[in-house]
């Protein structure tokens, strides 16, 4: 079972049908949605300020979401996939979102919907990711509209990809 952690008086609150590897870690103030999946290794820590994750998100192996002290929230859209070992710290990502393996994403960052911000990628604080673009490089910058191949519906069956995935590990369970 995952590592659940109240602090400060904030307990996390797991929505139904989730699954929680048994070393990932969720503390403090940190609310998920339904149909999520919290892979392995990956930390989500609302010990400072808030987390809340919406529905059909997966968080991937090695990933760390975290806040700045009464500075920064966590707010992540419905069908979002955040990939192995990225890091989100503050942001504020919209639906139907694509975080690569590695990103890193700062601060007061808002990403907007239908986006993939590419692997590596660092998007920087205060960067404002315009609806249906890809953003890739270090500092991220726009490089292009998503195609029609890469669209919200693509995104979308990313995310209910890893409810199949997850579905495995429950069975086990």
């Amino acid at each position: 079972m995952a590592l659940i952690k109240k602090v400060r008086g904030f307990s996390p609150a797991i929505g139904s049908n989730c699954y929680l590897s048994e070393n990932a870690t969720i503390i403090g103030d940190v609310v998920v949605g339904d149909h999520c999946s919290i892979w392995f290794n990956a930390v989500l820590r609302g010990d400072v300020n808030s987390i809340r994750i919406g529905d059909h998100v997966n968080i991937q192996d090695g990933a760390v979401l975290h806040t700045l002290y009464q500075k920064s929230v966590i707010e992540v859209g419905n069908y979002v996939t955040i990939a192995h070992n990225a890091v989100v710290h503050g942001a504020k990502i919209a639906d139907n979102v694509l975080i690569g393996i590695g990103a890193v994403i700062l601060d007061h960052t808002e990403i907007g919907e239908n986006s993939i911000i590419a692997a590596g990628a660092v998007v920087l604080s205060g960067t404002k990711v315009t609806p249906g673009s890809v953003y890739a490089g270090n500092p991220a910058k726009r490089i292009r509209d998503i195609r029609p191949e890469e669209s919200a519906g693509m995104i979308q069956r990313i995310a209910e990809n890893y409810s199949m995935y997850a579905s495995w590990y429950k069975d086990q369970e």
